[in-house]
């Protein structure tokens, strides 16, 4: 699906400025499964003026300018912590708000955020909606507002929610919209403001469950202004009803990406001033008029609520009460605050300052709250439940995309709101009989591929939010795993270890989001002791290896016979908004094995090298698109693959030149904050690349001083007095003041902070290239390889015909003679090699009867075999046994694969 797009227009000739009103906002600047819609933008082609418009948003030279830190003394020569004030000054939200010049299809080219009024992860999202159209509702460069609507989805690809929107207007006929300038609006976190050309002026302000607006009219002219239950970003219908100085109802609306998706919204507004006329046309659009001869300023509260207009109405008083804009404003200015300074960064430049902390508050927006005050909301069955007390049920889960970096980096900062998150999915699942892959609201939408809530839920658990229950959530994920709603597709994937391109026109990237998973589960299912869960799906999550391509060198789909798809690496034939070049790389949990498998380090360095010969060049080329998500991981790899100074040098390169503080800062959607999490991540120098764990790899840290202090008060310090944009380059490194020369971190950081100090450079080094120093991958044989006799029926030997080692040299039964032909070494791969060469199946066959024989390992499913509590060894992509025809023990019989029946012509003893 391809969203239309405004008109570009030239880069402002002034910036917003800050108002004066001290009622007014303050800040530096106004500043498919079922559809699976193509979605995505083009690359951040930054304007030449951003950095001014930027920098004179905050009235500020475009140069190094100060940011207000503090450090808080420390004792016994420990790193001083980081601490800052007021970090919601530095947001800008109109980043991502406006377009860069090229798409990629689908979703819009900007980031697809909004500017108006949030809490952190609120339920009121209240804010203008421009005549042109992007997901997010607002297009930076169109001038004209048809109305300020109370729902918003931040970065999306698709367009939903934007209800009931309020729009002001002079006189008594309804204006279809109003210009404006961005002289004349501004915008910070908690709230927004503009003044319209017809001189209305609007400011908003939001609680989690509950908004605040002022109307201020110009004197002398009729105020009017019209709510509408009956307008949506999508088709709505709704209902009104009228008192004198209230109304209340609820708009019914949906389809997100086209998906059938259906919920119900409730709302209450109270205003400071009752109607002079007042009237409902339709059921669902009411017109009102205001008599504003001694007050030109009209005040509206308005609550939120998916279970009843009552429940608005609680949440409203619960949320407000009687508190003034102003004081409504600057709680929610002191929320952001506490959020956003649970990571203190000092010592860059406002402009780099500015483009985090953009960023962090972009990606502390969502999922968002869902529940009433008193716990209760609609479940994913319609029926109406109640969260414990002290909780809260969360939404909107953009599963494919957050799973990523988003998620973890909530579970870092807020792991008492993560923990319940986490049971939101788990009462998602209960409710709806499966894990949908994409939710909104109260339903899913089956948008996307994979099975990303498992993921989810087992980075929260490994990021120390455990507290949900993490076991029926195992158990939901193990069950999902084959329910047709939750894995389409996936009787090919449990068969043959991938899904066949015949099933499904993206099949090779849904086979590596199940492997994913698969993993995900599996490391999910080893903290809570599930042994059994645990070996069975961490050996399902090396199903890439059966769509590699040996020949190619390329993940690709594959048909039902096992016969690869001819293949151009620049092409996203099956695969989802990408390319096999980009989706090659998509194997996070056994980075090691992928990169074995494409020629070792030199070899996959340089093919990294290629690829980011482009940093965000499209779904159709064979470079990085790291505007979008199947790409945003891959910098990381060469920490992998012995070269961690290119991690560091494209890292840098992409935050520095792909992101901004301008609106067009963005290079791609922001997915519900998962893009915006990246570029945290990347200033912060660390990255969570595997799923369902916490390690993390390593850049380097664009500041001097960071301090991460988590919601449980868990504290990460990071010092680097050497750092700047042009010095990524770690020459040494220090944690908890012990040396280290590894460009990752162990899982004990996040649970038990600590103190890491860095040396940068401009320069490039090797520190961190030794193999030995690489981050931990996770393969499904012995960590350290294993040699010996495989022996099976009368205690005869598996060997290599002749002692050959040509490939093709057929693997047969033999006396056991103690030759080098009968040495076999178990791999950590899943492979079992002899003379440096694989136990192979002839030509991949997956039949009953095919051969097996000695071939050069190439990583592929046809070399994996994997012991089995029985004794068998399994080929994973056949399905089938390794296997002695006829359980005849005679010298020289060829061993074959065979259905897996448990006889002893099926039973080996391996070393």
């Amino acid at each position: 699906m391809r969203i239309l797009r405004s008109h570009r227009r030239p880069c402002p000739v002034r910036p917003p400025s800050r108002p004066s009103n001290p009622t007014r906002p303050t800040g530096p600047c106004r500043t498919k499964r079922t559809t699976r819609p193509w979605r995505r933008q083009g690359p951040a082609t930054l304007v030449a003026c951003a950095t001014l418009v930027a920098a004179s948003c905050a009235g500020r030279p475009a140069t190094q300018q100060p940011v207000v830190v503090h450090t808080t003394a420390a004792s016994g020569g420990a790193v001083a912590a980081t601490t800052v004030d007021d970090p919601a000054q530095y947001v800008n939200p109109f980043v991502g708000t406006q377009s860069p010049t090229d798409d990629y299809g689908g979703g819009g080219m900007a980031g697809n955020t909004f500017p108006g009024a949030v809490a952190p992860l609120g339920m009121v999202q209240w804010s203008p909606d421009t005549v042109s159209r992007q997901p997010g509702g607002y297009v930076y460069d169109d001038n004209r507002i048809h109305g300020f609507s109370l729902t918003h989805i931040s970065g999306a690809g698709c367009g939903d929610y934007d209800n009931v929107p309020f729009m002001p207007f002079l006189g008594s006929t309804p204006v279809a919209s109003s210009t404006f300038s961005h002289t004349n609006e501004s915008a910070s976190p908690g709230t927004y403001s503009v003044t319209l050309d017809d001189g209305i002026r609007t400011d908003l302000a939001a609680t989690p469950r509950s908004g605040i607006a002022q109307f201020s009219y110009p004197a002398g002219q009729q105020a009017s202004l019209t709510v509408d239950a009956g307008t949506a970003a999508n088709a709505a219908t709704g209902s009104i009803t009228l008192g004198s100085a209230q109304l209340s109802g609820y708009t019914d609306s949906g389809n997100f990406c086209n998906s059938g998706n259906h919920y119900r919204l409730y709302f209450t507004v109270a205003f400071d001033h009752p109607f002079s006329q007042a009237s409902v046309s339709g059921g669902s659009l009411a017109q009102l008029s205001f008599d504003t001869t001694t007050s030109q300023t009209v005040t509206a509260r308005v609550g939120l609520s998916f279970v009843s207009v009552a429940g608005a109405q609680a949440n409203l008083q619960a949320e407000q009460g009687s508190d003034t804009f102003g004081q409504v404003q600057t709680a929610t200015r002191a929320s952001w605050d506490s959020m956003l300074s649970r990571i203190a960064v000092s010592g860059g430049s406002s402009t780099d300052t500015r483009t985090f902390y953009t960023a962090l508050y972009h990606a502390l927006q969502d999922p968002s709250v869902f529940s009433d005050v008193n716990g209760q909301y609609i479940g994913f069955d319609g029926q109406q439940h109640t969260v414990a007390a002290g909780h809260t049920q969360y939404a909107d889960f953009s599963g494919w995309d957050i799973y990523r970096s988003q998620i973890q980096l909530l579970a870092l900062l807020a792991p008492q709101q993560a923990s319940d998150i986490g049971q939101s999915i788990v009462n998602q699942g209960q409710q709806d009989g499966y894990l949908d892959r994409w939710t909104l609201a109260n339903t899913g939408t089956g948008v996307m591929v994979g099975d990303p809530m498992t993921i989810i839920a087992s980075d929260l658990y490994a990021f120390g939010a455990t507290g949900f229950d993490a076991q029926t959530l195992l158990q939901l994920a193990v069950t999902g795993a084959e329910n047709d709603k939750e894995r389409g597709d996936h009787e090919g994937y449990d068969a043959m270890g991938y899904v066949p391109a015949s099933a499904d026109s993206e099949s090779a990237s849904v086979t590596l989001e199940y492997a994913s998973a698969d993993f995900a589960i599996s490391q999910l299912a080893q903290r809570l002791g599930n042994s059994t869960v645990w070996q069975e799906f961490l050996h399902r999550a090396q199903d890439w290896r059966n769509l590699l391509n040996s020949g190619t060198g390329y993940i690709g789909p594959r048909n039902t016979d096992h016969s690869f798809q001819a293949q151009d690496p620049t092409s996203s034939s099956g695969f989802a908004e990408g390319t096999s070049s980009q989706y090659t790389w998509l194997v996070p949990q056994n980075l090691q094995g992928l990169i074995a498998t494409l020629g070792g380090d030199s070899a996959v360095s340089s093919r990294l090298d290629a690829f980011f010969g482009h940093l965000n060049a499209g779904t159709n080329a064979p470079y990085a698109y790291l505007g979008n998500e199947p790409s945003v991981a891959t910098p990381w790899i060469y920490d992998y693959a012995g070269s961690p100074s290119r991690t560091q040098a494209v890292v840098r390169q992409a935050l520095t030149t792909l992101f901004s503080d301008a609106p067009n800062g963005e290079p791609g959607n922001d997915d519900l904050g998962e893009l915006s999490s990246w570029a945290v991540w990347a200033a912060v120098g660390l990255y969570p690349e595997v799923p369902g764990r916490s390690e993390l790899a390593m850049a380097s840290p664009l500041f001097p001083a960071i301090t991460i202090t988590r919601g449980n008060g868990v504290v990460i310090n990071l010092n680097a007095p050497a750092a700047a944009d042009n010095a990524p380059y770690v020459t040494g490194l220090t944690v908890n003041g012990a040396a280290s020369e590894q460009p990752w971190l162990p899982e004990s950081l996040i649970s038990n902070g600590g103190t890491l100090q860095y040396a940068l450079s401009s320069t490039a080094s090797s520190w961190g290239s030794a193999a030995a120093d690489a981050p931990p991958s996770f393969d499904v044989g012995p960590a350290t390889p294993v040699t010996g006799q495989v022996t099976g029926l009368a205690g005869k030997c598996m060997d290599v015909l002749h002692s050959q080692t040509a490939s093709g040299t057929p693997v047969q039964i033999w006396d056991c003679n103690g030759t080098a032909a009968q040495q076999w070494t178990l791999a950590s791969d899943g492979s079992v090699q002899a003379f440096g060469s694989c136990l192979d199946v002839t030509q991949s066959g997956t039949a009953d009867n095919t051969k097996v024989q000695l071939w050069t390992c190439n990583g592929t499913g046809a070399q994996q075999w994997w012991p089995r509590p029985d004794g068998s060894l399994l080929n994973p992509p056949s399905g089938r046994c390794l296997d002695l025809p006829n359980s005849d023990t005679t010298d020289g019989n060829q061993l074959q694969i065979y259905d897996c029946n448990g006889t002893g012509a099926q039973k080996w003893t391996v070393p």
